[in-house]
């Protein structure tokens, strides 16, 4: 599964740039966002009518809970899913109706995930390899409480392991690149067939993965100490690496 992201100010910036969206709310770097919070994202506005031919739906950049709760759930809680497996998400009931027509792009800069040592677990943080951000592949889902309130939601999609994540993790999330923002907030293509292709995981020589403290591990911690390398053998933090 997909449990803490990292996302840096002006990388969220430079996602809305590139999706064309204007000035957005004010936003402060993350460094440990968990399921649960408000996250940043982007998706297709919804409209009150279809769009003229050949005009771009609008795009808009919202915070969801992350955890989605689905539009039928009895409550919001108890139900909350903050990761969606891409292998079955068009035949999940939770998931299926937002894999066709609500989907967004989670901004991010790196993702962390945890290493099992016997009782200890070490995080490990997960970038670009040329330290540029990408999307994470989202669903989002609006359900109505009995008193009215509307609550908008949102889950990360996960799929099988590359080669630079398999020695740490069975999962790892759906990685979108800039140039697949496009396709997967298109609200025409709706045929599993045409989206499966962003599902794949991304390159393994894409990536790079630093193992970092544990402060990192509590979500109460915040702040550029949770980018602070593992501690040193005498050989610097530990790193994955790979021959290409």
């Amino acid at each position: 599964m997909c449990c803490r992201f990292l996302l840096l100010e002006q990388q969220y910036r430079d996602i809305l740039e590139r999706l064309g969206i204007g000035a957005a709310t004010e936003f402060l770097s993350r460094y440990n966002l968990a399921p649960g919070s408000a996250i940043p994202a982007v998706r297709t506005r919804v409209p009150a009518k279809s769009p003229a031919p050949g005009r771009r739906p609008d795009r808009e950049a919202v915070a969801l809970r992350w955890g989605l709760v689905p539009a039928w759930a009895k409550s919001d809680s108890g139900t909350a899913l903050a990761n969606a497996r891409a292998e079955t998400v068009t035949e999940k009931p939770s998931f299926r109706d937002a894999f066709r027509a609500r989907r967004c792009v989670i901004p991010a800069s790196g993702f962390y995930e945890w290493e099992h040592r016997g009782r200890s677990k070490q995080p490990w943080l997960f970038r670009r390899r040329d330290e540029q951000p990408f999307g994470l592949a989202g669903l989002w889902e609006s359900w109505r409480a009995p008193d009215g309130t509307v609550l908008e939601t949102c889950a990360v999609l996960t799929t099988e392991p590359n080669e630079l994540m398999r020695p740490i993790h069975h999962r790892m999330p759906v990685m979108l690149t800039p140039d697949q923002f496009e396709p997967w907030l298109d609200p025409q293509l709706t045929d599993p067939a045409e989206l499966a292709p962003l599902l794949h995981p991304a390159a393994a020589g894409s990536m790079t993965a630093v193992a970092v403290s544990t402060y990192v591990s509590s979500i109460r911690n915040e702040g550029p100490a949770c980018l602070a390398p593992a501690a040193k053998d005498g050989n610097g933090a530990p790193q994955l690496s790979l021959d290409f």
